[in-house]
């Protein structure tokens, strides 16, 4: 049963008993009422469960937990989701803040915007003690009024930058089981529906930079199979997302994302992945379109894997790694790339 007005947060969390302490307060500092927190634990074994667990005493009308096995931050989401009640659903992963005035300045967007169904706001990075390192982070200070063609790029802000209305998330369904990107899979969902944005034009929170393990921490995604494999899934779905959303093929997002299928492609070549690599040469030919300056150079690589095998591949990325100075015009500046840090 939906509640009215109330806004659900859902907190993923695998053995992080203090920062989510600071997590659920930020939650608790909004100004906004009514709220609740989910806290969804993904299979802790160290003191998260009585952390939440005495979370939930002190604040019995408001904070609610619940536990599953270990399986990443996409089912964990899943499971709050599930029981959320909010007419509007917040995500925040258990190492990031919300500023008090978050969810008060977006659901007045929404009420001035009712077409849309995602309201964002400013992101900064921060240091664990509050130190701010870059603001704005990624584009979330930009008026974008789509999530494509962009995503195409970049996930251009982060999982606690949106707030959704509960009606978009019913109707794109359940978080994926994928152990990386799963943020930007389920936001490519969101965008192939033409999903109208909106900006309250206010910092709404703040990602944290710390030392502690990130997923995309120490991420071996050029060689590691299992790594490429992912990307690989999520280039699939963020071409469905874009087909589905109209992206023109004049996009220049589109020729970026043609040249990041062929980076892929290749990785997937040289570790001998040959339906992987050959998906991601297809997906690069699609992308690219007839018109692409890279479609020929695409066609023969393939053409050579195919002749020649993994082998020959590997030296020929050997020397295209030693000669390689910058990257190819189509290539765009991804957003964190873009972030102001501050001096």
């Amino acid at each position: 049963m939906m509640i009215e007005n109330l806004v659900s947060t859902i907190i993923p969390v695998h053995n992080r008993p203090q920062m989510l302490r600071v997590a659920v307060k930020s939650v608790l500092a909004q100004t906004h009422r009514p709220i609740e927190v989910i806290i969804a634990d993904d299979g802790s074994t160290d003191q998260t469960p009585a952390v939440a667990r005495e979370l939930v005493e002190q604040h019995p009308d408001i904070v609610r937990y619940i536990r599953h096995e270990n399986a990443g931050p996409g089912p964990a989401r899943e499971l709050g989701r599930r029981i959320a009640r909010g007419e509007f659903i917040q995500y925040l992963d258990s190492d990031d803040r919300l500023l008090p005035n978050k969810f008060a300045d977006q659901i007045a967007a929404f009420r001035k915007r009712p077409d849309c169904l995602v309201a964002y706001g400013i992101t900064r990075l921060v240091d664990r003690n509050g130190k701010v390192l870059a603001d704005p982070f990624k584009w979330t200070s930009r008026e974008i009024p789509e999530l494509f063609p962009g995503l195409l790029v970049d996930r251009w802000w982060c999982t606690h930058t949106p707030l959704y209305r509960r009606s978009l998330t019913d109707q794109i369904g359940p978080w994926c089981d994928m152990r990386w990107s799963q943020d930007w899979e389920y936001d490519s969902r969101i965008g192939s529906l033409g999903t109208k944005l909106v900006h309250c034009g206010t910092h709404v929170s703040e990602h944290v930079h710390h030392d502690g393990v990130r997923q995309t921490s120490s991420a071996s995604w050029t060689t590691d199979p299992t790594r490429l494999r992912n990307r690989v899934q999520l280039m699939n779905v963020l071409w469905e997302g874009a087909t589905k959303a109209g992206v023109p093929q004049s996009a220049p997002e589109r020729q970026h994302f043609a040249r990041w299928c062929f980076a892929i492609g290749r990785n997937c070549a040289v570790q001998g992945m040959r339906p992987e690599a050959l998906r991601c040469f297809e997906l690069a030919e699609f992308s690219a379109g007839s018109a692409g300056a890279g479609r020929k150079g695409i066609a023969l690589y393939r053409l050579l894997f195919n002749t020649l095998g993994s082998g020959i591949i590997r030296r020929i990325e050997s020397v295209v790694q030693r000669v390689r100075r910058r990257p190819g015009a189509a290539t765009m500046e991804q957003s964190f790339a873009s972030t102001s840090p501050v001096k």
